[in-house]
């Protein structure tokens, strides 16, 4: 990750922190394709431990059934590069940690394809606790470490954004 896309993943992470904080609530992860990252950008500053919760590295297709609550059924159907099954993580993850927000990300990092997507591709979703929830596909183009750091800036973008509209800041 460059360093301009560092940086703009620390003031994401600041902004989501800042609004949890005022909001009094929480978030948790269940992590297939960035493996840690997001957990581990979350766990960044100082504070954090005020706004998350926890997170689940759910990389086997086994484990998003067994610690996530991913349905078998809902695999077997989609694969794992699916917008449905990033909302399921998500919304394991907040189940899971006791969250009020949860955060999921499946995709395939590349070069090669993954459940039938191409390299590049990033499935992700944002689920609160009061039944709200939305999932998101994209392709970034790059190594693999570039996708899955696209993928964390991404979906905390996506986290700031609702937390903003929720608060009236559009």
């Amino acid at each position: 990750m460059s360093s301009d896309g560092a940086a703009s993943v620390a003031a994401t992470v600041v902004r989501v922190q800042d609004a949890l904080s005022r909001r009094a609530e929480t978030v948790a992860v269940a992590e297939s394709l960035t493996g840690g990252l997001l957990a581990a950008a979350l766990t960044d500053p100082a504070g954090s431990s005020a706004t998350f919760r926890g997170g689940l590295v759910v990389y086997a297709v086994d484990l998003k059934v067994s610690l996530a609550g991913v349905p078998a059924g809902l695999l077997a159907e989609h694969g794992p590069v699916h917008e449905a099954v990033a909302m399921a993580l998500a919304r394991g993850a907040g189940r899971v940690c006791d969250a009020d927000w949860g955060l999921g990300t499946t995709g395939a990092a590349g070069p090669e394809s993954h459940g039938g997507r191409p390299g590049g591709t990033v499935c992700a979703a944002v689920a609160h606790r009061d039944g709200w929830a939305a999932a998101m596909t994209t392709q970034f183009t790059g190594d693999r470490g570039s996708v899955r750091s696209a993928a964390v800036g991404w979906v905390l973008d996506a986290l700031a954004c609702e937390l903003d509209l929720r608060e009236g800041r559009h």
